[in-house]
């Protein structure tokens, strides 16, 4: 299973970014597809997931309203729509894979990206 993540960037407070999460090997419908992020120093933690087969979604409470969490059935992709980005979004950004919407109930993880929010 490989999960690749792109469209990190540097943005200014306010400003938008879209992060693509492209899957390739991943065939459980009933997987639950997440967003991380990590800021050096700090644990990972959970931003938001979607369920793949039924298309719940969740989200932290920190990005409800900002963010939101989309899926490309026919592409195999998860986006995440980020919107009225504020400096304490800047951090590594992670897609993964697996049966909770919890950093440990992640099974696959992608590479990181790099979203810098300016002030």
């Amino acid at each position: 299973v490989q999960l690749q993540a792109s469209g990190g960037g540097l943005v200014q407070a306010g400003g938008s970014l879209r992060l693509s999460c492209a899957a390739s090997g991943l065939t459980f419908s009933s997987y639950i597809r997440g967003w991380f992020r990590q800021v050096p120093g700090k644990e990972r933690e959970f931003v938001a997931a979607i369920a793949w087969s039924i298309g719940n979604t969740y989200y932290a409470d920190s990005v409800k309203g900002r963010f939101t969490i989309s899926r490309d059935n026919a592409k195999n992709t998860v986006s995440l729509q980020m919107n009225s980005l504020k400096p304490e979004d800047t951090a590594v950004y992670y897609c993964a894979a697996g049966r909770i919407p919890t950093v440990q109930g992640m099974d696959y993880w992608g590479k990181g990206t790099l979203v810098t929010v300016s002030s």
